[in-house]
């Protein structure tokens, strides 16, 4: 882009910009990679997120720029997100960048200048665009917020329905209240803010149902619409403007503009649209509903998204005669400088070209017919132009004429023909998602089904983000996942790959939703029937299920016992995280009802759901026993510290009366046990921590009773233990031609015990030692010492006797 800038000797200036924008892009764009490569605990530390003063002699403008690249990357390691959606902006976005820029200097001009220049680039992009989308003999207006152009006309629409609105204002709306319908599947809050900004009651605005007897359950009931307005009319009140959908928000569908356009004719309505689905009034086959967009009398392009254009503004293309009234309601404008928001979409719209237009609008609807091709042939999908429409009521209410004439529309207009894909998984021997709710266990399936689906679309994000898919909350279908190339494709680069990947995925986690769905109902049996354990419902968890444990201790205060339960389950969590195994285990939604629960997420075919459960309450009781143990540890302790206590002073006293009074002497003891040396019958005692009682530490001494004693039997523990295969993961179960497998793996094993030989059991003395060491032990006598020799020496027999063994 340099190039043509040097040949432009005209305006140096122009060439100087360009080549600023062009080097400050680079800055900013390369700043992440170069961020990558510095100091993590640098960029953790950086004061770049607190405030300063503004210095004194001013910064430079690369450092200028780095700051504001700091701000825009600097807290990309804190995002807890694995994925994150960058807009990727190519020429074509530095067009429109520098649109903004050659803007703020081109509104320095001179009046006359500058009045030339804007009636110039307002009146070529109104004519691109006129001709591009088919909208003959209609006029512009560019605004930043794509509802502006919404509520200017409707303010063009009051002021030409009331004559006296200019001079009397609002008193005028007194006579006939003015009425603004929308449809049920327009996006959210689009009436509010209509009314707030335009002064209007909310008794202004009437929201139309849709369709729900012939054609798609999104599109506005036109008979209805009809049966409304009558009863306005009727009234006293005023039918003013209705807003229609060429590309609902959820799901991308039409409504029949056709027949809108006749009714709102009949009734003296203004006629807006939009939508998505108006991007693909520029190609060369437009379907039939979408082509009666045409002839409405306003409608909203976002050409931003479609082409991949940052910081373009929305087009609202409208058709009136009177200019005053468009310049009384704002549609245009006196003032040179406001007719430059068109100037980024007047520099993008001739980098890009017709053709080029063209092709990325086409590219996106490829995209979405490649994605609708596959998921066609996938059992377990469904997508919105799949669900079933067997739901026709009885002729009762309207004319023949307009039952009729629905269901003739619905046939012949192909309005299913979306650039949209709306796909929803569905089990396998399922009713789907058209039956509506027919008793409590429909509706839980369908929370069910909405939760994985939920995750489905989340996982699909995460792992292929140039799809650019999300998930939509649909009022009929329910959870749904969202491919909308129309509104991502230009932004993201979504190529033909990513949407391969994206199918390759969906088939990978297809089988994992079964899975669980099947393995879910075992899961719980399993838990009712397992002591201890208490499964807990929640529909919206797309897992194999929560689980709770419950003490069986009888506490009568309900606040111990849930802060045992508590503590219990904590610890149930944090072991369970530790095995080796592919379950993801998780304390459940972060808003969640439910808690001191374990949550258990999607399953694979091959677990073994009976030992997982059995695994999960062996592990509980475990922690209780634990538990309990620890809390009636310091009362065993302190008794029996107390007993030691006890029978040390007996001691002492029995050793005072054996000895005498002048053997206590220090001098004059140590000269009478040298002339008289005094055998004493005190033995040391030991504190057995386990039984909570003093022993005696006799036998420690004693040959005979070390070598019968022998090493102390392992504690005994109720898990089941499963010899895994190397590299398999627990609670996995062998399904079909695993058993080959089983058997050579167990012949491994066997010959591998035999190649390492026998193990050398602990010696018996060392493990008695072992075992006594951490107990108190009262100081024995001076002789005692010489009796621990015979134990040293059968310790050294024993460990020769191996050897030679």
């Amino acid at each position: 882009m340099e190039t043509p800038f040097h040949q432009m000797m005209v305006d140096p200036t122009l060439a100087e910009m360009g080549k600023n924008l062009n080097e400050a892009m680079k800055i900013l764009e390369d700043g992440q990679r170069r961020e990558a490569e510095e100091d993590a605990d640098k960029r953790r530390y950086g004061r770049v997120d607190i405030p300063g003063p503004l210095q004194g002699g001013g910064q430079d403008v690369a450092s200028i720029l780095q700051l504001v690249q700091n701000l825009m990357h600097g807290d990309e390691e804190e995002e807890t997100q694995g994925y994150r959606r960058m807009q990727n902006v190519g020429e074509q976005g530095h067009m429109a960048l520098l649109g903004h820029s050659l803007a703020a200097y081109i509104s320095v001009l001179d009046r006359e200048r500058l009045r030339k220049l804007t009636t110039r680039i307002l009146s070529d992009t109104t004519l691109w665009l006129c001709r591009l989308f088919r909208y003959e003999n209609g006029s512009a207006y560019y605004h930043e917020d794509d509802r502006e152009g919404l509520i200017r006309v409707c303010r063009l629409v009051i002021h030409s329905r009331y004559e006296d609105y200019s001079s009397e204002g609002f008193t005028v709306l007194n006579c006939k209240q003015p009425v603004i319908y929308q449809s049920a599947a327009c996006r959210q809050g689009l009436g509010q803010h209509l009314c707030t900004q335009l002064g209007l009651p909310l008794s202004s605005l009437c929201t139309v149902p849709c369709n729900t007897m012939f054609g798609s359950q999104h599109q506005m009931d036109v008979a209805l619409l009809d049966r409304l307005v009558k009863d306005d009319v009727d009234s006293g009140k005023l039918p003013l403007l209705l807003i229609a959908n060429a590309g609902t928000p959820g799901a991308g569908h039409t409504d029949k503009l056709g027949r809108l356009k006749e009714l709102c004719a009949q009734y003296d309505m203004w006629l807006h649209a939009e939508g998505v689905n108006l991007a693909t009034l520029a190609l060369g086959y437009v379907t039939s509903s979408v082509l009666a967009a045409t002839k409405c009398d306003s409608m909203t392009l976002t050409l931003g998204p479609w082409l991949g254009l940052p910081a373009v503004p929305a087009v609202t293309l409208y058709r009136h005669e009177d200019p005053a009234l468009s310049l009384a309601a704002g549609l245009t404008s006196s003032q040179p400088v406001e007719k430059l928001r068109a100037l980024p979409l007047w520099l993008s719209l001739q980098y890009l070209g017709h053709d080029g237009i063209v092709e990325r609008i086409r590219h996106a609807s490829q995209l979405s017919q490649r994605l609708l091709d596959h998921l066609k042939k996938l059992t377990c999908i469904k997508t919105s132009g799949l669900v079933s429409r067997s739901r026709v009521p009885p002729i009762s209410a309207g004319s023949m004429r307009d039952v009729l004439g629905s269901l003739i529309l619905s046939i012949v207009e192909d309005e299913l023909n979306s650039p949209v894909v709306v796909f929803r998984f569905c089990q396998e021997g399922s009713a789907g998602s058209s039956g509506g709710s027919e008793g409590g266990a429909l509706n839980g399936e369908r929370e069910l089904q909405d939760a994985l689906n939920r995750w489905l679309g989340e996982r699909l994000a995460q792992l292929v983000p140039a799809s650019g898919v999300d998930v939509v909350e649909l009022e009929d279908e329910g959870t749904c996942v969202r491919f909308n190339p129309l509104m991502t494709a230009a932004v993201l680069g979504t190529r033909e790959e990513d949407v391969d990947a994206l199918v390759q995925q969906l088939q990978d986690k297809v089988p994992l939703l079964n899975s669980t769905l099947r393995l879910r109902l075992d899961f719980r049996e399993e838990v009712y029937r397992a002591p201890g354990l208490a499964y807990i419902e929640d529909l919206s968890w797309p897992g194999l299920g929560a689980i709770r444990y419950e003490p069986s201790g009888e506490e009568p205060d309900e606040e111990k016992r849930q802060q045992e339960a508590e503590k219990i389950n904590s610890g149930l969590l944090k072991k369970l995280r530790e095995l080796d195994s592919d379950l993801l285990f998780s304390t459940g939604p972060e808003f969640g009802s439910e808690q001191n629960c374990v949550y258990i997420g999607i399953a694979t075919e091959d677990l073994d759901v009976t030992e997982l459960v059995e695994t999960i309450a062996v592990m509980g009781r475990d922690i209780e026993e634990n538990s309990k143990l620890l809390e009636n540890m310091t009362e065993v302790v302190r008794k029996g510290i107390q007993e030691a206590e006890q029978q040390l002073q007996k001691a002492n006293e029995e050793k005072l009366m054996e000895e005498g009074l002048l053997r206590q002497i220090p001098v004059v003891g140590s000269v009478l046990n040298w002339f008289s040396p005094v055998q004493s019958s005190i033995k040391g005692r030991t504190f057995n921590l386990a039984a909570g009682s003093l022993d005696s530490t006799e036998p420690t001494y004693s040959l005979k009773a070390q070598a019968t004693r022998g090493t102390p039997p392992p504690t005994p523990t109720s898990i089941r233990t499963k010899q895994c295969l190397p590299g398999q993961k627990m609670f996995r179960r062998s399904l079909a031609g695993s058993d080959v497998h089983s058997e050579t793996s167990s012949v491994g094993q066997a010959e591998e015990l035999e190649r390492e030989g026998p193990r050398s059991p602990t010696p018996e003395g060392r493990g008695s030692d072992d075992q006594q060491d951490p107990a108190p032990m009262v100081t024995p006598q001076p002789d005692a010492p010489v009796e621990r020799e015979p134990g040293e020496g059968a310790q050294q027999e024993t460990e020769q006797a191996h050897t030679l063994r």
